[in-house]
């Protein structure tokens, strides 16, 4: 009993002492905690990679973009983002040229056309990387390409055109950008729409316009198209900004199911006109994947990692069938 007392007597006596030094320790403890905290919020990010979109107006990009910036922050790498208004390869080489000088630690690109093979050689000759992005460049010193079977997106469109007109059709195409400088990447896709329309004789390609300046671009065409007496009751937009203008004028000229359309992308705005029903139906890639995957994929090169030549972004086929399912899946309602 008497160590009892003798002990309680000591805490008693040595009560604020005591609660000074728990005090401490805890702030101590804090403070490194918080330490930590801040030497992992302003760590030096491990790379400087350098994104070139094709344009700055497509929502397609946009989404590209937001993947890229996600898989920066989640690799702890900063990416630089350059990108022409609207579509110019020659801005995008620039932009090449620009990121080549600057020693990018990698480099993620769209490919918009002749020169770039060029370019892309010449980033691998100076020991910077290239992932392509959405066109792909197999010519070329690239490391992988993030996008989709180009061909596959042209057939699975034709078969939305098929099964909205009941295979009986005048169609117009609007391809995005300009044909001559990305031939090869629309020889694919038109090529699988083309096949694929060819087993049906009343399926007819009237006109293949080319929009270059997106949304309004797009809504001239649509206008024109609506405005001759060739009869087209069909048009297929291959591109996201030039879906959302021709559905806008098919609204404004009240044309909702006098023209068929069929698109490209699976933007918000996009799934919207799908459920109202003014676009039947778009082919989609995964933007979002393309930019995540490319991140990565320029990581693991520097980590001296091996990665796939074909990153598949995979193509997807929405409609109102099956756009509750779509959304679903996606997270998007």
């Amino acid at each position: 009993m008497k160590i009892l007392r003798n002990l309680l007597r000591f805490l008693y006596v040595h009560a604020i002492l005591i609660l000074t030094l728990m005090v401490i320790a805890a702030s101590a403890v804090l403070f490194w905690l918080q330490r930590e905290d801040i030497k992992t919020y302003i760590s030096k990010p491990e790379y400087h990679f350098y994104f070139i979109a094709q344009n700055s107006v497509d929502p397609f990009w946009n989404e590209v973009m937001q993947g890229v910036q996600d898989s920066a922050e989640d690799n702890n790498v900063v990416v630089e983002y350059n990108a022409p208004r609207f579509s110019n390869p020659e801005e995008e080489l620039q932009f090449m040229d620009i990121a080549i000088i600057s020693k990018v630690d990698g480099i993620i690109t769209h490919v918009g056309g002749t020169g770039f093979t060029d370019m892309i050689d010449k980033a691998y000759d100076n020991g910077i990387p290239v992932i392509t992005v959405e066109n792909d460049d197999s010519e070329s010193k690239r490391y992988a390409f993030a996008g989709t079977n180009s061909f596959e997106l042209g057939r699975e469109a034709a078969r939305l055109l098929i099964e909205a007109t009941n295979a009986d059709a005048k169609v117009a195409v609007i391809l995005n950008g300009d044909l001559e400088q990305e031939a090869i990447e629309y020889n694919l896709k038109m090529n699988g729409f083309i096949s694929t329309l060819k087993e049906y004789p009343n399926m007819k390609i009237i006109r293949t316009y080319t929009s270059k300046m997106g949304i309004l671009s797009a809504e001239e065409i649509t206008q024109s198209i609506i405005d001759s007496d060739e009869g087209i009751n069909a048009i297929f937009t291959a591109g996201s900004a030039d879906t959302l203008g021709s559905a806008q004028l098919i609204v404004d000229r009240s044309k909702v199911g006098k023209i068929v359309l069929v698109g490209y992308g699976n933007s918000e705005e996009i799934l919207r006109y799908i459920d109202k029903e003014i676009i039947y139906g778009t082919v989609a890639s995964d933007p979002y994947k393309m930019g995540y995957e490319s991140v990565r994929a320029l990581v693991d090169v520097k980590n001296g990692k091996s990665v796939p030549s074909f990153i598949d972004a995979q193509v997807k086929v929405i409609t109102k069938k099956n756009l509750s399912s779509y959304k679903k899946a996606y997270k998007l309602d």
